[in-house]
């Protein structure tokens, strides 16, 4: 049985400064390199989510709901898309990018990105990809679910941003494919400001909240 971590979207536009901040976000991005760094040999993988977005159609919006539709970030290539600075990436094997051309909170939606494709870009912030199969994945490229069995993971951990939206959805998603889960709330920041509906909700789906 092996043991993975699963760090869900610790990006640029996604901390303080981005497009879509969520309070607390550069602090968990440090808080988790913390964390690899003291726990690493516990873990037999370490994985990245990215929002990826190319064209995700009516997910981007002048007037979001922040519910279905939200201001326009992560685009694919710019540096909202990137990890954060604070977030060690020495330790993580795999990157799977998610959202390109629709709505995915989930990392189970994403796809595994090439190994010699640097999760950054050098396109300004906001600005859509003037050429979208430079950042699209691979035809062959496998889900996140395929790579993780392949390497006989049983178990589990995630954290990153958002609590409530992203971390919630991939760790309900690893219940529902099979997975032992634990999410360590400390090492995540979430949009609402009472996020014990989202805690409550992740439980009653099988998830472990430490």
């Amino acid at each position: 049985m092996s043991r993975a971590l699963i760090i869900v979207d610790v990006q640029n536009d996604f901390c303080e400064g981005g497009s879509l901040a969520v309070a607390g976000g550069a602090d968990v991005a440090a808080a988790i390199s913390e964390y690899i760094d003291a726990h690493h040999l516990e873990f037999d993988h370490i994985v990245a989510t990215q929002d990826w977005h190319i064209d995700p159609g009516a997910h981007f919006s002048d007037t979001p709901d922040h519910k279905d539709s939200w201001p326009r970030h992560c685009v694919a290539g710019t540096r909202g898309a990137e990890l954060h600075p604070d977030l060690d990436s020495e330790y993580i094997q795999a990157y799977f990018q998610k959202g390109q051309f629709a709505a995915a909170y989930s990392g189970f939606e994403g796809l595994l990105a090439p190994e010699d494709a640097v999760p950054t870009g050098e396109r300004q912030p906001g600005a859509m990809p003037a050429d979208a199969e430079a950042y699209a994945p691979a035809d062959n490229a496998i889900g996140l679910d395929d790579w993780l069995q392949s390497h006989d993971v049983e178990d589990v951990v995630v954290v990153g941003i958002a609590t409530d939206f992203c971390v919630m959805a991939t760790s309900l998603d690893a219940v529902q494919a099979g997975y032992s889960v634990t999410v360590i709330r400390s090492l995540t920041a979430g949009i609402a400001e009472d996020l014990e509906d989202a805690v409550a909700e992740m439980e009653l789906g099988g998830v472990e909240v430490a």
